[in-house]
């Protein structure tokens, strides 16, 4: 398997991280039930397998990234053979004491290669060394290879928002303590 680089992203990796294919396929998405009862309201969220793979388009516009990318409060890129294969962007919440992933992406051809746990790796030493106690990943309830990626890493599932993306489509939040 190639040596990955993880570094700081710059502004010269912009064009080629926007021309990334964000999109992903799943195979299963995360259900959401939402039942209502006198004066309460219970969701369930169930794993159900597709009886096909579906297309998951991704919930942001890429090229909003250029303009974007500065309010970040860290971004990584990945590289391969010097060549950008991914990136993550995170934002601090302070008052959360927590910092949120909003942004994890791996260019097509360099899936399940590890750029995506090397770049969740590096966000979370950069989360540690800013003596954050939490870090939350946001991703998708129809993006199955991210939310095995948080799963692997430890992250657990701790909320939804419905309708959080532009898309109209379900956030889940995973997170995980830091010390």
């Amino acid at each position: 398997m190639p040596e990955i680089q993880v570094r700081p992203t710059v502004a010269a990796d912009l064009p080629r991280l926007m021309g990334f294919d964000h999109s992903t396929n799943s195979e299963s998405v995360w259900q959401l039930e939402l039942r209502r009862e006198a004066g309460q309201t219970t969701a369930i969220f169930r794993e159900v397998r597709l009886p096909r793979s579906i297309p998951v388009a991704y919930p942001r516009n890429p090229f909003a990234l250029a303009d974007d990318w500065s309010k970040r409060s860290m971004m990584y890129t990945a590289l391969l053979d010097q060549t950008p294969a991914g990136y993550v962007s995170l934002v601090e919440r302070g008052m959360d004491s927590a910092v949120y992933v909003t942004d994890l992406v791996a260019n097509t051809p360099n899936r399940r290669q590890g750029v995506g746990s090397s770049l969740l790796s590096a966000a979370q030493e950069w989360a540690v060394g800013r003596s954050y106690r939490r870090i939350i990943l946001e991703t998708q309830s129809k993006n199955l290879p991210a939310i095995r990626l948080a799963q692997k890493f430890g992250y657990e599932f701790c909320g939804y928002n419905d309708q959080y993306y532009l898309t109209q489509d379900v956030a889940l939040f995973f997170g995980k303590s830091l010390r």
